[in-house]
């Protein structure tokens, strides 16, 4: 089959036009090229190539620090057309190594809107790709799986076995220690004057919803980087700890392991989110191995096993925890599952207060379905709270 061509709208509209030429390519390491015209940053980049079904928060997409690494296909055909504005970002900066899309907005129309996604990405040195056949290229990452990857502007002068070999040179994310580079390298406090429960997390590549999630509930915030002692977590005397999302490996970072078995040790509340659900497995003896393409987008249907209600998840991760090595016996139980695909969406254990989800409950980008999640850690705080007082 012929490779679609870029198109040319005529008319009004909001839309950026594309020529029928091509100045930008997409290539895979498999051997696949996807040819379209360049946006953004003019800027080559390398990494692995998602996709994400998120029909809208695509700024939020690029600053989640989970896409650390990611050439990130957007199902959506249209991206952009409600601008970017500097409230919406979620973390400090983009993280992801380029964007992919079918068309993007060239004149936003949005109340908040302060420039365009063109601008945005020009400002922090990503490039984009349009006009490609984004149907197309998600059909073929699930047929591949998430593949090394690499975008390059000004690409209609080199062949595709140029753009291949370059492909099949691209860094994957797992491969080294994007945790490090992503979060924060000192500690912040967060609403140091309320009266609710003081909460420390454990930044791998913490949103700033998160942290908003616990203030409105009345918490105080301390969040500390990765790697940060558990003497240090002691001595900030949290009442509950959350481990944050984050990219890459879980296979790669023993050393949040030691913080995670000594909060259980001590049955400190806690609240493992994504990256901080795959460490707790690891901590009490389970895998995780990698998805063929992972699990984005706000659209992921999860089930509660013990009340069988099911919401609607917004998820971004490429690695999963092995079912059948979970402890059961040791009173661990796998309390959500995917129901796309049955895989281990949360634990908990019948003692301990330990709660762990696979998704992202605060979402951004995606449903708030899970909002309660925050709610019950809190509970679950100030039980421990009343149980510790007598």
């Amino acid at each position: 089959m012929p490779e679609p061509q870029p198109f040319q709208r005529t008319g009004g509209g909001t839309s950026s036009r594309y020529a029928p030429s091509t100045d930008a390519a997409l290539a895979l390491a498999d051997g696949r090229v996807f040819r379209g015209r360049g946006f953004g940053a003019t800027a080559d980049s390398a990494g692995e190539v998602v996709f994400t079904t998120s029909m809208t928060g695509y700024q939020e997409v690029c600053t989640d620090p989970s896409f650390r690494g990611q050439i990130v296909c957007m199902t959506y055909p249209m991206i952009g057309n409600y601008g970017v504005n500097g409230q919406d970002d979620e973390s400090r900066q983009p993280w992801i190594a380029g964007l992919v899309v079918r068309e993007w907005a060239e004149r936003p129309s949005n109340w908040r809107s302060t420039g365009t996604i063109d601008d945005y990405l020009r400002k922090w040195g990503i490039p984009g790709i349009a006009g490609v056949d984004t149907r197309a290229l998600t059909r073929h990452i699930r047929s591949v799986g998430d593949a090394r990857a690499t975008l390059v502007l000004n690409a209609d002068h080199l062949p595709d076995d140029a753009l291949i070999a370059r492909a099949r040179a691209a860094p994957l994310p797992g491969e080294h220690d994007v945790v490090r580079e992503v979060m924060d390298g000192a500690e912040a406090a967060f609403a140091t004057d309320a009266d609710g429960p003081h909460i420390v997390v454990l930044d791998c590549g913490v949103k700033r919803n998160i942290v908003r999630m616990l203030v409105e509930r009345g918490a105080r915030v301390t969040v500390v980087p990765y790697g940060t002692p558990y003497a240090r977590v002691e001595q900030l005397r949290p009442d509950g700890v959350i481990v944050s999302p984050g990219p890459g490996d879980p296979a790669n970072l023993d050393q949040g392991l030691d913080v995670v078995r000594s909060l259980l040790g001590d049955q400190r509340p806690y609240f493992g989110i994504c990256l901080g659900h795959q460490l707790l497995a690891r901590a009490i003896g389970a895998d995780t191995e990698k998805l063929k393409f992972g699990h984005r987008g706000g659209n992921h249907p999860v089930i509660d096993e013990l009340t069988r209600k099911v919401t609607i998840t917004a998820q971004n991760h490429s690695f999963r925890v092995v079912d059948a090595s979970v402890p059961i016996g040791d009173g661990w139980q796998v309390a959500l599952r995917n129901l796309n695909d049955g895989s281990v969406e949360g634990l908990r254990h019948d003692r301990l207060p330990v709660l762990s989800v696979q998704f992202h409950p605060e979402a951004s980008p995606g449903p708030s379905d899970n909002g309660h999640l925050f709610d019950a850690f809190i509970e679950m705080v100030a039980q421990r709270q009343v149980h510790n007082a007598t």
